[in-house]
């Protein structure tokens, strides 16, 4: 199978990993299709540690979405888990795909929210179908 990436989706997992190198506090993301597999992940991530997040983060944005849609408050935007030593964001791309990023302690919430947000609304469009395949394929190997 050829590895190599479309300038698209070079582009896209360059997005990811610079978004983690300019975000402070930022530690690891990943983007996850809508069925929990990994697209791709930041630079420097174990694979292994990815394709959990990545599980993780589709489990959470899942139960989400459930309830929201239960309780009747329109769609989930976003899910914030606070840890002893740090924090994980989750928010949702497009098509059910979602952008889970792992952060310090220290990292400013409202900072990290507001470039996510950023970060989905530039580049969100770019997560097309074809795009999804592609990134999804490169890391199943």
């Amino acid at each position: 199978m050829d590895n190599r990436l479309s300038e698209s989706a070079e582009n896209f997992t360059w997005l990811i990993s610079n978004f983690v190198s300019e975000v402070p506090g930022v530690e690891h993301a990943v983007v996850v299709s809508s069925d929990g597999l990994l697209l791709t992940a930041s630079r420097d991530f174990p694979e292994e540690h990815a394709e959990q997040l990545a599980a993780i983060a589709s489990g959470l944005q899942s139960l989400a979405d459930g309830t929201a849609r239960m309780f009747g408050k329109g769609d989930s935007e976003q899910l914030i888990l606070r840890m002893r030593h740090g924090y994980l964001f989750v928010m949702s791309i497009s098509d059910g795909s979602s952008l889970a990023v792992l952060t310090s302690a220290e990292a400013d919430m409202k900072i990290v929210a507001y470039q996510m947000t950023l970060l989905v609304e530039s580049a969100g469009h770019v997560l097309t179908p074809q795009l999804r395949t592609q990134l999804r394929e490169v890391v199943v190997r």
